[in-house]
């Protein structure tokens, strides 16, 4: 019985700690304007690279593989209020099919990089010594290559680079950062007195980590995360722009960013309209993870 009571108040403490926090920051949360607006902006990209046909009818025929080269660079009209690309495709609808292809490398690195950085993180800070040091060593390995230059290295070797394709090279690059973050927050946290009665009590290393740490450990790192959802997008444009991102059939901001940069200055709206949504998206994101970051953090209290 008394062994029961005393786990029960160890484990206790620091969910109840946690929520105090959370609680706290989402009534600051509630209270930021910045929150509110970002929020709003990247569930709505949320709902448009999901449902894209949706967002397409809205405003013109909603379907961007429809092209009438007799309309061949055309400026907005009744039904296409972005306009007509060189092969006279609805810019509209290519932004907004477009929306589906970036936010989904963005999301797809960022949950395959989370989920590495997670276990690697939590086993090296956890279990330390050689676990610790090798994977150490490895991500020292990987911070040597530039993000983008060895993401473009990498993909030249592709004949075809679809959005699994391309989200798996970025991953590869990009899950050394958050690994490291959470190897310093697990190094942090598993010196609590609430770990340490766990350890006495005879809880699993596994139960420690799933129970103990994790939950008071991943705060910083879904923060990163958030941010990171905006940089992939960016380098998955930055890529494409160079020729090695994603190819056509596929339709992205950065392909149409590429396709514009011959015509941009006798057809600007070629590259404002997509080059809009790519930036208003990312700013969303990183303002998010800001904002996020700021409530969390209990030295601004």
């Amino acid at each position: 019985m008394t062994d029961n009571l005393v786990s029960t108040e160890v484990a206790a403490e620091p969910v109840g700690r946690q929520a105090t926090l959370l609680a706290d920051a989402w009534q600051d949360l509630r209270r930021s304007p910045i929150f509110l607006i970002a929020a709003f902006v990247v569930v709505l990209m949320l709902a448009i690279a999901a449902f894209p046909g949706l967002f397409a009818g809205w405003f013109g025929h909603g379907n961007p593989r429809v092209c009438q080269l007799g309309h061949s660079g055309d400026p907005s009209s009744a039904g296409h209020p972005f306009g007509f690309d060189m092969q006279g495709c609805d810019v509209y609808a290519n932004v907004i099919y477009g929306a589906r292809a970036s936010v989904s490398v963005g999301v797809l690195v960022t949950a395959m990089s989370l989920v590495l950085a997670l276990t690697l993180g939590s086993l090296a800070g956890f279990y330390g010594k050689i676990i610790d040091t090798l994977l150490s060593r490895l991500t020292d390995i990987f911070f040597g290559f530039p993000f983008i230059l060895g993401a473009l290295v990498v993909l030249t070797s592709f004949d075809t680079r679809n959005v699994w394709t391309v989200s798996l090279v970025l991953a590869l690059f990009g899950w050394p950062t958050m690994t490291r973050l959470m190897r310093s927050t697990v190094l942090s946290v598993k010196q609590m007195d609430y770990v340490t009665a766990a350890r006495g009590l005879g809880a699993s290393d596994w139960r420690i980590i799933r129970k103990h740490i994790m939950p008071n450990a991943i705060a910083p790192v879904i923060v990163i995360a958030t941010i990171t959802v905006g940089t992939v997008i960016v380098a998955e444009a930055a890529l494409t722009f160079l020729g090695v991102g994603l190819q056509a059939p596929a339709i992205s901001w950065g392909l149409q960013l590429a396709n514009a940069q011959n015509n941009f200055q006798a057809k600007p709206h070629l590259l404002v309209y997509p080059s809009v949504f790519l930036s208003v998206t990312v700013l969303s994101f990183i303002l998010l993870g800001d904002v996020i970051r700021d409530a969390l953090d209990p030295r601004l209290r």
